[in-house]
């Protein structure tokens, strides 16, 4: 009996601005080859599914486009809902969908009804928020542990009446996991975090929720996202795991996905970024740039795509610069509006203020404006337009 365990995936997500749809149908044609070359019984997709509520048209054409090829592999396909995703919308036509070999898991009411692979009872628990299901399950207080231990009895019942292997999905944040940056805070509702007991005495728990791939306790473990989806996820393995059930003890295997275009993350002053050839690998890569120059490059993003041509993020952290203790609003209060604007640009660039040329540009705006605005003042103190009465 072989499982593969998948979660998060996310689909119509962007990444900086850049949609991912494309790579994400390219993690899932790797799916079906893999359901097709490891003989997969059932792929299990521990919630996230769409990555919001109302997903786009193409978003729903490639998950259902997707679902089809996975059942024609020879593969059933056990999906539950997470907390991206609209339970409801997820869930329709799920008692139609069964018979066709996919399951769709996204009310309270199936916790504790497994599907049943072979002799492999797999029990799917979709995101449970607390507020809304703590009464439904007996809890006894709405948090996340309490209601999943209270889904947990459910399981167990069914485990001890059936007998044989019991495998079980669930999309949560359990203690000893290893968050990133791209996923959203489920705390709202109750206390977020699980602790790794609450899943005591089953064969294997596919997680879902955290985007890296991780062992929380021996059987307990998550497959993480198979694209990345934020920078701090710039050193994870993406794909799947493929789980042996066929004899004695469960064995794991970690089912690498294609990467389309891997992440970098750079740090240092631009002339060394642009000229170091340590950096080559990251060409081809989408990268976040921090530059630590003392005073802001001018152009600093046109000149960093000339040779990282897919630059995403840029940050500015100059280092041996002294940070002024007195506040801004303390600082502009007494300016005229040309050196407030000529300030700003020595803010912005880090100590590099506006030169000759820049600030006669600013004095014909800030002039251009007060002669729009009616003001004559050639102190810079607002005088009433034409015709404006007392307000």
């Amino acid at each position: 009996m072989r499982l593969l365990h998948t979660s998060d995936w996310h689909l119509g997500r962007a990444f900086h601005g850049v949609g991912l749809l494309g790579a994400q149908a390219a993690h899932l044609d790797h799916l079906v080859e893999v359901v097709r070359s490891e003989r997969v019984d059932a792929v299990l997709v521990s919630g996230d599914v769409y990555d919001r509520a109302l997903p786009a048209p193409d978003t729903v054409a490639l998950l259902s486009q997707t679902l089809e090829r996975l059942v024609d592999a020879g593969a059933q396909v056990v999906v539950s809902s997470g907390n991206h995703d609209s339970a409801t919308r997820l869930g329709f036509a799920s008692g139609l969908l069964e018979r066709s070999g996919v399951h769709l898991r996204t009310s309270v009411a199936d916790v504790g009804r497994p599907v049943l692979v072979g002799d492999v009872a797999v029990h799917p628990l979709p995101y449970l928020e607390p507020a809304l299901v703590a009464d439904a399950l007996g809890a006894v207080e709405r948090t996340h542990a309490s209601v999943l231990r209270a889904a947990m009895e459910r399981v167990r019942a069914d485990a001890a009446a059936r007998g044989g292997r019991t495998v079980v999905m669930a999309h949560a944040f359990v203690s000893g996991g290893v968050t990133s940056d791209s996923e959203r805070d489920i705390s709202v509702g109750g206390v977020s975090a699980v602790p790794v007991e609450v899943f005591a005495g089953v064969d294997y728990t596919a997680l879902g929720h955290l985007h890296g791939r991780q062992v929380v306790a021996d059987g307990v473990r998550y497959s993480g996202s198979p694209v990345a989806m934020s920078f701090s996820e710039a050193r994870h393995r993406k794909g799947g795991l493929l789980v042996d059930l066929g004899g004695a003890e469960v064995v794991v295997e970690e089912v690498d996905a294609p990467v389309q275009r891997p992440l970098a993350v750079l740090r240092g002053p631009i002339d060394e970024l642009l000229a170091d050839p340590r950096h080559a690998a990251a060409e081809g890569a989408w990268c976040q740039v921090t530059l630590t120059d003392p005073s802001r490059p001018l152009g600093a993003m046109e000149r960093l795509r000339r040779r990282f041509p897919h630059t995403l993020e840029l940050r500015f952290e100059p280092e041996g610069v002294a940070v002024p203790l007195r506040p801004y609003a303390a600082r502009v209060r007494a300016e005229s509006p040309v050196d407030v604007c000529c300030d700003f640009l020595d803010h912005v660039r880090g100590g590099q203020g506006a030169d000759a040329d820049e600030r006669g540009l600013l004095v014909e705006a800030v002039e251009a404006s007060r002669v729009a605005r009616g003001l004559t003042d050639d102190e810079g103190v607002a005088r009433p337009a034409r015709g404006a009465g007392a307000a």
